[in-house]
């Protein structure tokens, strides 16, 4: 019977993760050791994962058929989809002024499809559509900036990194000078925007980054670039370090704002754990198991039931709400599927209330601020899959 997350207060050391071989963390920081190269593909997906979805999409099996359904019924999986970059975004508060930020977001997200289309399908045309959106940003972007740009490029740069991972490690024809170019384009533009995160803003603004930061680390093997979002994860000092985003109960920093920008902190920091995952350090085990307690009162929260608030003084003193509130409660983003499959699927932990949104959200479709698909993507990975990382 699948344990309970809430009956022992405790790291995930059981003998499935040692076996595994992933790095625990303390809360005080966790490293790789610096000889062991980074898996690739391995970041939100890893071949074998890949794998495993090709055959449950050729096989017709539920619930990877409606999810694949959903994915390639959308306007941003067509193949007459047009890049549209411009040279200087600009994305200022809400998304007011908006100079070419939308269609930043949508362009990689339809970059991520389109690469996960090719894997699927072995069809020529989506990797090199995915290319072609690529190497469009890659020529032409020379800026992003306004007062929302760091949450921009933590946004836009979690899609755009997968997309560009699964097309180099899958010999889809992207030349060595335009891999150069996109690099170049993480490096020396996204990475100098979002390196210091930014601590005063409410806690979805670092987690982000976060996983932005995460992904580049692993696409460009800068070992460096993925510690220092590590790092930041676990002992940050600002809102979204997960120990400050979700205290011990599960409250969240955002939870008296709203449960739009709640799930938006949830989702990102759950991608994090995940591409960390993938490289053999566990993020999701850190402060026994806060991410997982984040998304139960989460999800039990917008599921109808009360839950406990507290409010509590957030870093710098600011963002601070009286009580939980009910704005866009019950809407559910697209972010619970990855993460039950690890603790429900991988651990064996109890994740009721998070179960109970898988199963009236699925298929996970595609919303403008996620890393999508995520039935498609993360439901019932093979016993392999579940009980080791990706090799470092």
């Amino acid at each position: 019977m699948p344990r309970s997350i809430f009956t022992r207060r405790q790291f995930l050391r059981s003998a499935a993760v040692a076996a595994a071989g992933v790095a625990l963390p303390c809360g005080t920081g966790s490293s790789l050791a610096a000889d062991k190269p980074f898996t690739h593909p391995g970041i939100l997906h890893s071949r074998a994962e890949l794998d495993f979805v090709k055959s449950k999409v050729a096989a017709g099996d539920a619930p990877w058929k409606a999810a694949w359904d959903g994915l390639r019924g959308d306007t941003i999986s067509k193949l007459d989809w047009k890049p549209k970059p411009a040279a200087n975004v600009v994305r200022g508060p809400y998304n007011n002024p908006d100079i070419g930020g939308t269609d930043l977001m949508r362009d990689a997200a339809a970059a991520y499809s389109h690469a996960i289309q090719w894997y699927v399908t072995d069809e020529k045309r989506h990797a090199d559509k995915a290319i072609a959106i690529l190497n469009a940003y890659a020529t032409t972007l020379k800026s992003v900036g306004g007062h929302d740009a760091k949450l921009l490029v933590g946004m836009v740069g979690i899609n755009f990194v997968n997309a560009a991972e699964i097309i180099r490690h899958t010999q889809a024809g992207w030349s060595d000078n335009d891999q150069k170019q996109f690099e170049h384009l993480l490096r020396d533009l996204f990475y100098p925007i979002i390196k210091d995160f930014y601590p005063a803003a409410n806690g979805n603004w670092d987690a982000a980054m976060i996983q932005t930061m995460l992904a580049m680390g692993v696409f460009l093997d800068d070992r460096a670039m993925f510690q220092r979002a590590v790092d930041y994860y676990l002992n940050g000092q600002g809102n979204g370090a997960v120990r400050h985003y979700i205290n011990d109960y599960g409250e969240c920093q955002e939870s008296g704002r709203d449960q739009a920008h709640t799930q938006m902190g949830l989702g990102y920091l759950g991608c994090a754990a995940e591409i960390a995952w993938k490289q053999g350090v566990d993020l999701y085990g850190a402060y026994d198991n806060r991410l997982a307690l984040g998304f139960e009162y989460t999800a039990k929260y917008n599921l109808g039931h009360e839950v406990r608030y507290e409010p509590y003084r957030s870093h710098a003193g600011n963002n601070n709400y009286p009580a939980i509130s009910d704005k866009a409660r019950g809407r559910f983003s697209s972010i619970y599927e990855r993460v039950y499959h690890h603790y429900h699927g991988r651990m064996g932990l109890e994740m009721p209330f998070t179960g109970q949104v898988v199963e009236k959200n699925r298929p996970e479709g595609w919303q403008t601020p996620f890393a999508s698909w995520g039935t498609l993507m993360h439901a019932g990975l093979p016993v392999a899959e579940k009980q080791a990382p990706a090799k470092r």
